[in-house]
């Protein structure tokens, strides 16, 4: 739910696994899968690779950190099934002996309990969660994975997109952290005088429909028809009908923040659907940012995480820590600064609704799929202006999950290249990111 009054300042949540828990959600995993989404079935694909991987680090030959691909919110609870369910099959099957539960620590996002509640936010840190803050350089975050992906019983799993992207044929531009983890790891292990090599796993994941949920969609689409203030015709088909809604969204943004916000719009040399949307996020980020007084450095995702920081540091002050003795009017002036705050980052949560998106998605390739990525989108975008919450997204249909194990990628091979010098450091850190996204855009076909 929003934050509309001044709050304590978020503190760095450790991990606290517990053991029993583990078990028992790996147990109700299944069954969760089977009630509570709309995943009827699970695919993997390369398990093996995973299986030799937990021996040689039982066995103390290696170390890894699970790179999974992250389209959707139900990612977390496939990563589950794939090391609870999928890993322990194929063990007994290779009669491979493993320690069991298979499991890994997870860097989660500070913000998840904020929005998904207070028992979600005692659960992850249990099941092994590192909080991380992802607007700024989270020391105790760093620090812990660092000590945990070098020295920790279990290996490590992170999503290097930082976040959905709702598509699941898009990969989003890979974060630096997760390679700079992998060197960090290698690095502490020359250190201890141990000889282990450094993984990087490479997860796919990609969703689909099992029949196209045509049905669905029309009733979709008639119902944001609606909310945008559209009326059927209907002499058009499904494509023209969401590209309508898709261009009264933008007109509808545009007059906004040129009428109340007070936004020039820089004229477009073709102004298409792509260009328009494009020229919007950077008007949203801009709102954003003037209110924060934050310059408009890096992608649109650098920008999206300063202003969340910013937003959080207006609303979680370190001054409320513990007991502050504040007057009432200094209270009340503190909780407007942590409503206006809460307002400016909707248009931030705007921008990372369509961070992905282009208008080119469907035409290129016009599945059921593709339409219906694209419609829930739109759907929580409509959902988000109309002040509803953004996370409950209509059930089209029952959908398969496809998870694929990527060949693992050696750190230990980039070493001497990061190890020569700052630019060389920073040069393997992006030669390893590269190669992990192109691993994960080939898993995509």
């Amino acid at each position: 739910m929003p934050q509309t009054s001044v709050q304590p300042p978020l503190e760095f949540v450790p991990p606290v696994l517990n053991p029993f828990l583990v078990r028992t959600t790996h147990a109700l995993l299944p069954y969760w899968l089977k009630l509570s989404t709309p995943i009827a079935d699970i695919q993997t694909e390369n398990v093996e690779r995973l299986v030799d991987l937990y021996r040689d680090f039982q066995g103390g030959k290696a170390r890894f950190l699970l790179a999974f691909r992250h389209p959707s919110t139900y990612d977390a609870l496939c990563m589950g099934y794939l090391l609870s369910q999928s890993v322990p099959q194929v063990a007994r099957q290779k009669n491979i002996a493993l320690k069991f539960p298979t499991h890994a620590y997870f860097l989660y996002d500070r913000g998840i309990p904020l929005w998904a509640g207070s028992a979600v936010g005692w659960l992850l840190p249990r099941l092994g969660g590192i909080s991380l803050r992802r607007g700024k350089p989270d020391r105790m975050s760093l620090r812990t994975s660092r000590e945990l992906f070098a020295t920790g019983a279990l290996p490590l799993m992170a999503a290097p997109e930082g976040g959905t992207n709702g598509h699941n044929e898009i990969v989003s531009p890979l974060e630096p952290g997760i390679a700079q983890m992998g060197f960090w790891c290698v690095e502490d292990l020359l250190d201890a005088g141990r000889s282990e090599k450094v993984f990087i796993v490479p997860i796919g994941i990609r969703y689909r429909y099992r029949e196209a949920p045509w049905s669905a969609l029309e009733q979709l689409l008639t119902q944001m028809e609606g909310d945008t203030g559209l009326h059927a015709d209907a002499n058009m088909d499904r494509y023209q009908r969401l590209n309508r809604i898709g261009e009264q969204l933008l007109t509808q943004m545009e007059q906004l923040y040129t009428n109340f916000y007070h936004q020039d719009l820089p004229a477009l040399e073709q102004p298409d659907f792509n260009g328009r949307l494009q020229r919007l996020l950077q008007v949203a980020l801009k709102v954003a940012e003037q209110h924060f007084d934050l310059s408009p450095k890096g992608s649109i995702i650098d920008r999206c995480r300063r202003i969340e920081q910013a937003g959080w540091d207006c609303i979680y002050r370190e001054d409320f820590k513990g007991k502050p003795t504040f007057s009432p009017v200094a209270k009340g002036l503190a909780d407007r600064v942590a409503e206006e705050a809460n307002l400016r980052m909707w248009h931030m949560r705007l921008v990372e609704s369509f961070v992905a998106v282009t208008g080119a998605y469907i035409r290129e390739n016009p599945t059921a799929d593709r339409f219906a990525e694209t419609a829930l989108i739109a759907a929580q975008t409509i959902q988000r202006m109309k002040g509803d919450n953004p996370f409950e997204q209509p059930n089209l249909g029952k959908q398969e999950a496809r998870m694929v194990v990527g060949q693992p990628l050696l750190v230990n091979q980039y070493w001497d290249t990061y190890q020569a010098s700052r630019q060389g450091a920073k040069q393997a850190v992006t030669d390893l990111t590269r190669e992990l996204q192109g691993s994960l855009e080939d898993m995509l076909i």
